[in-house]
């Protein structure tokens, strides 16, 4: 009886949800959600879409908790942030993706806790890296704005 009872679909007292009719629903769901382009909770954002709980952002798409990003995809808690795919808890961030913990990268992936990165990826704890290695803070900012100025970033 009580395997009966777990099969059952929720809130209901219907017959046993099959493994098909799991799957149809399960399916209807996903297009239904991926569909629809609310923001729910969010406020002045714009142009974005299935963005949950985000503010004062703009063409971003499937954040959630975000603030001040624009052109951000599937970030979490992310602030100030542009062009990034997939961060964490991260801030004033550019054209990153996989960062987490992070803040004043460019161009970096797959960075976690690490500060002021430019071109590294896999990094983890660092400050001051730039296609990850190490450089003096007042080197990183001389050769950071030379190169921002080449790349027109």
């Amino acid at each position: 009886m009580a395997k009966e009872a777990a099969a059952l679909a929720p809130g209901t007292d219907g017959p046993p949800l099959s493994k098909r009719a799991f799957l149809d629903e399960y399916n209807r769901l996903l297009r239904e959600f991926s569909s629809d382009p609310g923001n729910p909770g969010s406020y002045a954002c714009k142009e974005c879409e299935r963005c949950t709980s985000c503010m004062f952002c703009d063409g971003c798409e499937a954040c959630y908790g975000c603030t001040h990003c624009h052109g951000c995809a599937e970030c979490n808690h992310c602030t100030h942030s542009t062009e990034c795919k997939a961060c964490n808890a991260c801030a004033y961030c550019v054209r990153s993706e996989a960062c987490s913990g992070s803040n004043y990268l460019l161009m970096c992936r797959n960075l976690s806790d690490c500060n002021y990165c430019l071109g590294c990826v896999g990094l983890s704890k660092k400050d001051f890296y730039i296609l990850n290695r190490p450089y003096p803070r007042t080197e990183y900012f001389k050769v950071l704005e030379k190169l921002r100025h080449e790349m027109g970033v």
